[in-house]
């Protein structure tokens, strides 16, 4: 019963610490690697506020040093996922009833844990498990987590209070109910926060969840739950479990109770899952919300009065922080012949600036793509533009998986604007780069437009506000976040809403009360104070 109308902190965003030389954080964070790489973790499912072990195990290994093991996580069973299935739907019954300023104390309590004693340990695990660079772990598994779980909280108040019109006669108001059943949340391994948020908002709007994280995250995922555990969420109101996703996906997919998925990843497997809920529509109680941020081909556009420094620069960055393993990050640019030759040089002295390697050595800006499987195919891409004469690689172009997965940031240069690195997702450190002719660009604009199925991120860079203008219109459908002289990267919850159409998904942003509202069932209430005892309206009178 609710007692009140509560005001909840006011959302700031979490300030991003420096780690500069002989920084507290900056010791803080390399103890607690150290201690973490040379220990090793079990990383059960949980189930009902319980750790389950299976005994079927795979290891944990940090992929700039693959030989290390650093720990295993337990695959479940289907047993395990219809026992997480029915907990979530016990837990249902009082977790969907309990007053919204418990759930949001809950989340402010996590949010408040993130930002200050786990800092450092969900950082090193992102270091460990995802080789992020401290600053890429810092901006994401502590900033972004701690953003998400305030500003969350401040927009569930915020949707609570808006309320219809009333009038004397007749009180309306709106309860914005959980959705009747459970949901579902898949992960990708490339940002812990995404991974925190996705089964978090649900549950802050007072549903139940099943989480499935990446493989490839685990480490950080274990963190995640210790905190949502230490900060109060009640048993079966997020159950996470490991294993063979498609064993999993079917199990939850299968059920009648199913009300929604929150899905991070690639585009093939969102529609193929999308596809399936389709295929069961007929065995649901209700229509179940369906949410999904996927890939992206974005660009970065110079216009010919762009300065080559800012050009270079949103390259160097937008291109190669995390080693290009963003949905944001720029993958193709589009450059105009005049100042070509600059941005080149300065391209090309940032990039044989860059240090690679383990991001224990907080020197590093680059350290190692994600698994075996990623370098494959990266190395794959960059092996073939070795080969193709319309393309030439000016810089990186090596690879060595022998210690870590180690892929050269790669720039290529082609004369076909259709290339295949122009065109497809390679979610790694390879940019590709089209020069125009400085007269074509209302031509090239439309390339751009044409060239990719993502609509993600991208950019336009330049001094002319007649440019940037014709940029803005001619690209509005193929970039959900848009950026102007400025790199396609680096979204901030509360300030740039996140999420992107066409295949790159339901641009639902992530971060703002648009995403919240899909994770409610509004009911609409009227009261009526003073009820008719007649059926006969005026205009039937004698």
């Amino acid at each position: 019963m609710g007692k009140g109308f509560f005001n909840v902190p006011i959302a700031i965003n979490e300030p991003v610490k420096s780690y500069a030389p002989g920084s507290p954080e900056r010791k803080e964070v390399l103890e607690a690697y150290k201690t973490m790489f040379n220990s090793k973790i079990d990383v059960p499912l949980y189930i009902n506020g319980q750790n389950i072990t299976t005994g079927n195990t795979r290891t944990i290994s940090p992929p700039h040093d693959h030989q290390h093991i650093v720990g295993t996580y337990h695959l479940a069973e289907q047993s395990h996922i219809d026992e997480a299935i029915s907990t979530a739907l016990e837990a249902r019954k009082t977790w969907s009833l309990m007053p919204w300023e418990q759930r949001a104390g809950i989340f402010l309590k996590a949010a408040e844990l993130v930002a200050g004693p786990y800092r450092a340990k969900i950082n090193a695990a992102t270091m460990i498990g995802q080789s992020k660079n401290i600053y890429q772990a810092e901006i994401d598994s502590a900033c972004e987590l701690v953003d998400f779980l305030r500003f969350n909280v401040q927009y569930m108040t915020d949707i609570y209070h808006e309320q219809p019109e009333s009038t004397s006669d007749a009180w309306n108001r709106i309860e914005y109910r959980p959705l009747e059943g459970f949901t579902y949340a898949v992960s990708p391994f490339n940002f812990t926060a995404i991974a925190g948020n996705l089964p978090a908002c649900m549950a802050l709007m007072g549903n139940v969840v099943v989480w499935k994280p990446s493989d490839s995250q685990v480490y950080s995922a274990k963190v995640i739950m210790d905190i949502f555990e230490e900060a109060g969420v009640p048993p079966g109101v997020i159950n996470v479990v490991f294993g063979d996703p498609v064993m999993i996906s079917n199990t939850v997919l299968a059920s009648p109770d199913f009300s929604g998925l929150h899905f991070t990843g690639s585009t093939f497997i969102f529609k193929e899952l999308w596809k399936q809920i389709g295929n069961n529509i007929h065995n649901y109680k209700t229509y179940p919300r369906i949410v999904g941020e996927t890939g992206g081909k974005d660009f970065i556009v110079a216009h010919k009065s762009a300065n080559p420094k800012h050009v270079a620069t949103a390259i160097a960055r937008g291109a190669f922080e995390f080693q290009g393993q963003k949905c944001s990050a720029a993958s193709r640019a589009y450059i105009p012949k005049s100042i070509w030759a600059e941005v080149k040089a300065l391209v090309l002295e940032d990039v044989k600036s860059f240090k690679m390697g383990s991001p224990e050595d907080m020197s590093n800006f680059i350290t190692a793509v994600i698994h075996e499987g990623s370098f494959d195919k990266l190395a794959k891409y960059i092996d073939q533009a070795k080969k193709d004469s319309e393309v030439e690689i000016i810089a990186g172009g090596g690879h060595d998986k022998s210690k870590g997965y180690f892929i050269e940031p790669t720039v290529i240069v082609t004369k076909d604007p259709k290339y295949t690195t122009m065109c497809t997702e390679l979610f790694g450190p390879v940019i590709t780069i089209y020069v125009y002719e400085d007269n074509a660009y209302a031509e090239t604009l439309k390339l751009v437009d044409e060239t990719s199925e993502y609509a993600l991120t991208g950019a336009i860079i330049s001094k002319d506000r007649y440019a940037i203008t014709q940029a803005t219109e001619a690209l509005q459908n193929c970039a959900g976040n848009f950026y102007i002289n400025d790199k396609p990267t680096g979204a901030v919850v509360g300030q740039q809403p996140f999420g992107g159409a066409r295949a790159s998904g339901t641009n639902d942003k992530a971060g703002s009360p648009q995403n919240l509202l899909r994770w409610v069932s509004p009911r609409m209430i009227k009261e009526t104070f003073v009820t008719p005892l007649d059926y006969r309206y005026p205009f039937l009178g004698e």
